[in-house]
């Protein structure tokens, strides 16, 4: 109302499950945790307006929409109309980015009344604008996808991520910051494990076990026999004696 907007369904939804979302995860290097990811979406109090005041609280201090170059405009073919700080866009703050920049949700559209279409926007450090997606729900897709990994949304940008960046996209979302490795080899991350090599048999020579020769049937009853007629010999000397 005091800005006389209404927000994306899709948005508005996520406002009526929670209000704002913010996740964290470390890594631990020699047994100590190190912040690494972060996924936030400022809740609706902190969905701050960026442009319509002043950067410095001077008198006569300049404004964003001052600080705007109009010379480097976009819009045509395939590339999308930058927003503005003037009084044309509508920018509100989705996500701070710990400081490397500004996810934005943005009303391109604002005459004579504003347009209910938004988009994502992201706003590096030095005021450039990058698209990232049309709907907040893309966004959030994006956000879950990257891991909210450090300045995963330079991925989106002409000049990318940082060295930094790319080692520990390389350790946790390596599929991600290759795509272009990837169009171009499309086995080049499939597991190419060949079980024939590897559950390969070896033709082992079975091993059998000798048996003892089994003795005739004659030899073991003449065993017999003179096992009996020893022992009924020694039971008669001892009846003798």
């Amino acid at each position: 109302q005091k800005n006389s907007c209404i927000l994306p369904e899709d948005l508005k939804n996520f406002y009526l499950m929670t209000d704002g979302f913010q996740m964290t995860w470390s890594v631990k290097t020699d047994d100590t945790p190190m912040p690494l990811g972060s996924m936030v979406i400022n809740s609706v109090s902190k969905l701050c307006r960026l442009g319509g005041s002043s950067v410095y609280s001077l008198p006569n201090a300049p404004t964003l929409a001052d600080l705007e170059d109009d010379t480097d405009e976009e819009g045509n073919g395939d590339k999308p109309e930058k927003p503005h700080f003037d009084s044309r866009s509508l920018i509100f703050e989705l996500d701070p980015c710990n400081g490397n920049g500004k996810v934005c949700l943005v009303y391109k559209h604002t005459k004579p009344v504003v347009s209910p279409d938004t988009e994502i926007w992201f706003l590096d450090r030095a005021l450039y604008w990058h698209f990232l997606t049309k709907t907040f729900t893309a966004y959030y897709r994006l956000l879950i996808t990257h891991l909210g990994l450090p300045q995963w949304q330079y991925a989106f940008t002409s000049y990318g991520v940082s060295p930094q960046a790319k080692q520990w996209f390389n350790m946790y979302k390596p599929i991600t910051i290759n795509t272009a490795l990837l169009s171009e080899e499309a086995d080049s991350f499939v597991n190419k494990l060949d079980p024939n090599k590897v559950f390969k048999s070896r033709n082992k020579t079975p091993v059998i076990k000798k048996k003892p020769p089994s003795q005739p049937a004659g030899s073991q009853k003449t065993h017999t026999s003179m096992t009996s007629s020893k022992t009924s010999s020694l039971a008669g000397n001892s009846s003798r004696k």
